[in-house]
């Protein structure tokens, strides 16, 4: 007889509080120099649904682009957060290492278009961070340069082992769903359930945001912080909110509603000082869900294993 599926959760035992203002710098230095390898990940992949073709996978070692494709071959590029390298690799059997160090945004981008250059890959991309306020053009940011070993390493297992828990809840869920995968516009790991039904269109809405809320979902994921959050925060939020969504009552008990987010929060040192930080997040996960469809009036029935 077939053995069940077992899921194998990394130990949670290591999990390290990570505040924002222990490598805020660094995390800053990291979005910019991500913008840059999703901007080429953008360029050489053609579109699909929701954006999901922007988005990095995480791996055994970091977070990698799906592949690309140029003229005459396939382009991977990867961030490795244990050797704390940039890894280039084409099907040709062509190999990159970039170190990743304390370096300004500027020289990072220059030094990776040459590097393909190098390796006849020509592509061009708009040099402007997006989702920021007051954005930097790669070339120019000297600004940004920080690059802290140590604390990157924390953040690549708070994320690793957060991917694993996403998985196990994603699995649960029969009807559409996107990957497990890290947006680098927002800089967040993320996992969407839909509906099943369209949206209407969000008032303001962009060429962006039209198309990643075009139907109905109930996303979820891990934030490292920003803004009035000072630490990593799991969250989860439906779009469009269904009326009452805000009030509904989730588990576990130090998860709460944000209303300037619009968004069920959970921070990441309750999940990690919790007795089972995996059952902590997974009950936030189901219960947060949960609200949404209920409320939303999901066919839950259908949707659900």
């Amino acid at each position: 007889m077939a053995e069940a599926n077992v899921v194998h959760v990394p130990d949670s035992t290591g999990l390290l509080p990570l505040p924002l203002a222990d490598w805020n710098d660094t995390q800053a230095t990291m979005h910019m120099w991500m913008q840059v390898i999703g901007k080429i990940q953008l360029k050489l992949t053609p579109m699909v649904n929701h954006w999901w073709n922007v988005s990095f996978l995480l791996s055994a070692r970091g977070m990698q682009t799906q592949p690309l494709h140029y003229p005459g071959g396939t382009l991977e590029m990867s961030f490795d957060f244990i050797d704390h390298n940039l890894l280039l690799a084409t099907s040709r059997g062509e190999t990159r290492i970039l170190p990743l160090r304390p370096q300004t945004v500027a020289d990072f981008y220059r030094e990776v278009m040459q590097t393909l250059r190098d390796l006849n890959i020509h592509v061009k991309i708009w040099p402007v961070p997006v989702e920021l306020a007051d954005p930097i053009p790669f070339e120019k940011d000297t600004v940004h340069h920080a690059y802290d070993r140590d604390a990157v390493a924390r953040f690549w297992h708070i994320f690793s082992w957060a991917d694993v828990v996403l998985k196990e809840f994603r699995a649960r869920f029969i009807g559409k769903s996107s990957p497990v995968h890290f947006f680098w516009g927002s800089f967040d790991l993320a996992v969407t359930r839909f509906s099943g039904r369209r949206a209407p269109e969000r008032p303001g809405a962009d060429s962006i945001t039209r198309e990643a809320y075009s139907h109905e979902v109930s996303s979820a994921g891990l934030w490292p912080g920003g803004a009035t959050i000072n630490s990593p925060a799991f969250y989860s939020y439906a779009a469009p909110e269904p009326a009452g969504f805000a009030d509904q009552r989730v588990r576990p008990s130090q998860a709460f509603y944000d209303p300037n987010f619009k968004e069920f929060l959970l921070m990441y040192d309750d999940v990690r000082l919790a007795a089972c930080p995996r059952d902590a997040l997974l009950d936030f996960l189901q219960s947060t869900y949960d609200a949404a469809a209920d409320v939303g009036h999901w066919d839950r029935k259908v949707l659900e294993r």
